[in-house]
């Protein structure tokens, strides 16, 4: 039974991003991966990163992702680096696009929050906003510019992750379910895979949606899968150079080649561990995006998909150690895996390496789901 020093569970953005981080600590590091590694919610995202809180329950999660999102220039450059391979990534900024309601007060109240939580969003004059994006719909009534957020070739980076830990060492499985952790003396020591046992001094749960199926791991992350739906456009006519979004759907250039690669997204679905593309779930998606560009009517579609993000009971990552010495979380990134993966992977490393950890995290701790068991109890 061969040892490690770190065996990661889940081979997707986050178990990659804290492979490669830890790797360059000179640790010796195994990701298992129940199947081809990268090949779930981070293939199937669509790459924005944005720190911008989408409801109040995402509020307690802004200062983590400003952080992730500023890590994210010097992060994309090691990984290029370290793998030979380009990302995508592209520093242009969003508009967020107010179609309907009270749209002026709305916008007020947008950037009162915005800025409260550190965010320097801009209100835009229309003409401004269809001067900085000819294709946006005529339709719209107010617009706020985000100009500090970026979008990444997820698929892309997802590889280029894998790659680069891989080149410093990492061993990388494939097909190799974790079914269980292992426990010696109150400690974990290792897992449970392909019928194997794997030892090792660190085991850091980052399974995405499926962590909760290991047994031993839903009291810590109880995580579910939520689907979500995609379409990948490519349009010869409109051609947009930021990320544009409303409440209903988003739309996110890919690349500045003409024509054009979009990918828009997307539904929020408790539809079980089942993927599957729906007539009702396209139809969601094409309605959003023709709001908000009506130019793309005619755009060809190249490609429609669906992934299973992470999600938890309070919709908050499951991020830091747990009472079982040697057993970390990194998990229940919900939507915003692709940007957290920089700062998760920072974290792990100062919590593995033995030192203080540069950005508070306790309201993301594993622990906040016995506290609540409990309390629920008494």
């Amino acid at each position: 039974m061969r040892g490690f020093d770190v065996v990661i569970v889940g081979g997707g953005i986050i178990g990659g991003s804290i492979a490669f981080e830890l790797a360059q600590e000179k640790l010796r590091v195994l990701v298992l991966d129940r199947q081809a590694p990268g090949q779930e919610a981070s293939w199937a995202a669509a790459g924005m990163l944005s720190p911008s809180p989408e409801n109040p329950d995402s509020i307690p999660l802004v200062p983590l992702a400003r952080a992730s999102l500023e890590l994210y220039p010097e992060f994309v450059a090691t990984v290029e680096e370290a793998s030979g391979r380009a990302v995508g990534y592209r520093s242009k900024g969003a508009l967020e696009v107010l179609l309907a309601g009270e749209a002026g007060r709305e916008l007020s109240t947008l950037i009162a929050l915005h800025h409260g939580l550190g965010l320097p969003t801009e209100a835009l004059r229309l003409e401004e906003a269809l001067e900085m994006e000819p294709a946006l719909s005529r339709q719209a009534l107010a617009v706020a510019l985000l100009p500090y957020e970026a979008s990444v070739d997820n698929r892309a980076l997802t590889e280029a992750v894998l790659a680069a830990a891989a080149r410093q060492g990492v061993e990388i499985r494939a097909a190799t379910p974790v079914t269980s952790l292992l426990r010696q003396g109150g400690r974990c020591s290792g897992v449970v895979a392909g019928g194997d046992q794997v030892s090792a001094e660190h085991v850091v749960l980052a399974a995405g949606c499926f962590s909760s199926e290991i047994e031993g791991v839903s009291r810590y992350a109880p995580t579910r899968p939520v689907r979500g739906q995609m379409v990948a456009l490519r349009s010869s006519r409109v051609h947009l150079t930021r990320v544009l979004r409303s409440a209903r759907g988003y739309i996110v250039p890919r690349d500045d080649a003409r024509p054009q690669k979009l990918v828009a997204g997307s539904t929020l679905e408790n539809a079980g561990f089942e993927k599957r593309v729906t007539p009702g779930g396209l139809a969601q998606i094409l309605s959003a995006i023709l709001e908000l560009a009506p130019g793309l009517a005619g755009t060809e579609i190249v490609e429609t998909w669906s992934g299973l993000r992470p999600d938890t009971p309070d919709h908050l990552p499951v991020l830091g150690p747990t009472d079982v010495e040697g057993l970390v979380m990194a998990t229940g990134h919900y939507r915003n895996g692709i940007l957290l993966a920089p700062v998760t992977a920072r974290l792990v490393r100062e919590w593995l390496t033995g030192g203080s950890t540069s950005l508070p995290w306790e309201n993301f701790s594993p622990l906040r789901f016995l506290e609540a068991r409990r309390h629920t109890a008494s």
